[in-house]
């Protein structure tokens, strides 16, 4: 009994952040975890650029009503679900998914939550659980079911190395070049079939 593991941004639809960044012009919002290791520095990071541009819930959630899955990224995941169970695991938060999700034909999902006020100004966030990622792997692995995993960014490489297969997909030079171990794709068909082989 196997579990397919993906990561969400950058591997099925843009990064969220990015596409934030370029709307409003911030360029400092294009650091995602390509970049910074650190996933709670990073947030306290974001977060502090809100507060100081007085930009909230809504405004994000403008922006990712025009976000799109990337071409090709549904009908992978249709093929991939009609082959094996499948969970997104990512970190990003229930109030940015959910209109994905209904692009991308209601998968699963486990990610986080935003604490937001009154005003629609997010003044926190919750994680599901420490190291999301590896902990729902490892959790997953304890009651029976094997793991494959495949994502792009730093956060996603411990789901990666605790699976019994482990894939990068469109990932930064620098961590395809420090993971040689990993098989790395850039085309959804290559990495369906690296899956179907693993099974």
């Amino acid at each position: 009994m196997t579990i397919t593991c993906l990561d969400l941004e950058g591997v099925l639809v843009p990064e969220i952040w990015i596409a934030f960044s370029e709307a409003t012009g911030i360029p400092e919002l294009k650091r995602t975890t390509r970049d910074e290791p650190d996933y709670d520095k990073l947030m306290k990071f974001r977060l502090d650029i809100l507060e100081k541009k007085g930009l909230g819930l809504k405004e994000i959630q403008d922006v990712i009503a025009t976000i799109d899955p990337l071409p090709g990224a549904k009908e992978f995941l249709d093929e991939l679900r009609a082959t094996c169970q499948t969970i997104i695991l990512s970190d990003t938060f229930s109030q940015f998914a959910a209109p994905l999700m209904k692009k991308l034909g209601q998968p699963t999902i486990f990610c986080n939550e935003l604490v937001v006020a009154a005003d629609g100004k997010i003044t926190g966030y919750k994680m599901r659980c420490e190291k999301s990622k590896l902990t729902t792997v490892k959790a997953l692995q304890s009651i029976g079911y094997d793991t494959i995993a495949s994502g792009d960014s730093f956060n996603d490489l411990g789901m990666i190395q605790a699976s019994k297969a482990g894939f990068l997909f469109r990932s930064t030079e620098q961590i395809k070049k420090d993971y040689p171990q990993y098989p790395a794709f850039e085309e959804y068909a290559d990495l369906l079939a690296a899956i179907k082989r693993a099974l």
